[in-house]
């Protein structure tokens, strides 16, 4: 049985549920005390001057979404040695028991397709996984 889920970039009100899943990966690390996002931080600092983006998951479709049970965030960065921008994945969480059904590779999937979208040089294609994931426009 194929997973079902589906991957959308995180919006305003999705701020609660991109809360709950940091600390559910604080959680996960033995680093609750660590987590000191507030809901307010984390719309200023994503929607309102966005040094960071999100990505979130939920089970089920885009048209019938479940729970959520993921997340990616990521930010833009620059390197100086080549002069060409890039993409840093700061976390990348999957709720344990959503695990080893296709929902991290479908991530870079999707990191993959946003840096394309801003012309980064993103991920070396060196790494045996990334090298085999679909450019835009391959995927199915």
């Amino acid at each position: 049985m194929d997973a079902k889920f589906h991957i959308r970039p995180a919006t305003p009100e999705d701020v609660q549920i991109l809360l709950q899943l940091i600390t559910d990966l604080a959680e996960y690390e033995n680093a609750v005390d660590s987590v000191k996002a507030t809901p307010e931080i984390l719309h200023q600092n994503l929607f309102e001057t966005p040094f960071a983006h999100a990505l979130v998951a939920f089970s089920g479709t885009a048209d019938a979404p479940g729970e959520a049970i993921g997340l990616a965030i990521y930010f833009f960065n620059f390197s100086t040695w080549t002069g060409r921008p890039g993409l840093y994945l700061e976390d990348l969480y999957v709720k344990p028991e959503h695990r080893a059904k296709g929902l991290g590779k479908a991530f870079f999937v999707e990191l993959r397709k946003a840096a394309q979208a801003k012309a980064s040089r993103v991920f070396p294609t060196t790494h045996p996984l990334l090298a085999k994931l679909p450019l835009p426009g391959e995927i199915p």
